[in-house]
């Protein structure tokens, strides 16, 4: 990557080391089946794929807003789905994901070279923390933050500005991985290194195409551009 050493290594959650898509399908039709909608409207994977990775917030505001072709009235519902994706997704959290192939050799990679590490997700807190224990993720890092631990989210640096003091290390010598551009433009402000898996959920986007130091098919190739 022609950086400086690493120190410390913040990776993403969703579409990084876990493929949760399956647990937002079914929250978020959950969600839909609860609200005064006309028609029975439900929501696919490649539609939710789009939208994911900047909060449930917006995710459920983008849901709405293409509901609305079909019901005026989706927009304007936002509090009552917010509080029911919440009550479904926390009770669906995990059931519906799985671990990606090489999540967990890349991580004992890591944590083997001496590196700190914490995970940092737009997703809020409690649900990161559950999914993380849920898929025998959590004893790897060190710090574990949400979209709801800072006043602003990815791709706004503060989140890995706020990690990097937690963890102790300078953002110059602590790496971003992820799976999307929100993960690089905050790498790129926040002054980290990034590297973006190939298989993630990047909006719909090819993400090869976005600014990053490398590229890789498998967390466990990280081990091999240290």
């Amino acid at each position: 990557m022609n950086q400086k050493p690493i120190d410390a290594a913040i990776i993403d959650l969703d579409g990084t080391m876990v493929d949760t898509m399956g647990d937002f399908v079914v929250a978020l039709n959950l969600m839909l089946k609860d609200l005064p909608l006309s028609g029975n409207p439900q929501v696919g994977l490649p539609l939710i794929e789009r939208m994911v990775g900047k909060g449930s917030e917006h995710l459920i505001s983008s849901v709405l807003d293409h509901i609305s072709s079909l019901d005026a009235s989706a927009p304007s519902l936002f509090d009552a789905a917010f509080a029911s994706y919440q009550q479904h997704y926390d009770a669906i959290n995990g059931r519906h994901s799985a671990v990606y192939s090489g999540v967990v050799e890349g991580l004992q990679g890591l944590q083997q070279a001496g590196l700190k590490l914490a995970c940092l997700t737009n997703k809020p807190l409690a649900f990161t923390c559950e999914l993380l224990r849920l898929k025998g993720l959590e004893g790897f890092f060190s710090e574990v933050f949400g979209g709801d631990s800072f006043d602003r989210k990815k791709p706004d640096p503060l989140p890995l500005l706020k990690t990097c003091e937690a963890l102790g290390t300078s953002p110059a010598r602590t790496l971003m991985v992820g799976d999307s551009s929100n993960d690089a433009q905050a790498a790129r402000a926040a002054g980290c290194p990034v590297v973006l898996v190939t298989y993630g959920y990047n909006h719909g986007e090819p993400v090869l195409a976005v600014d990053a130091d490398g590229f890789v098919d498998s967390l466990a190739e990280l081990l091999s551009i240290q």
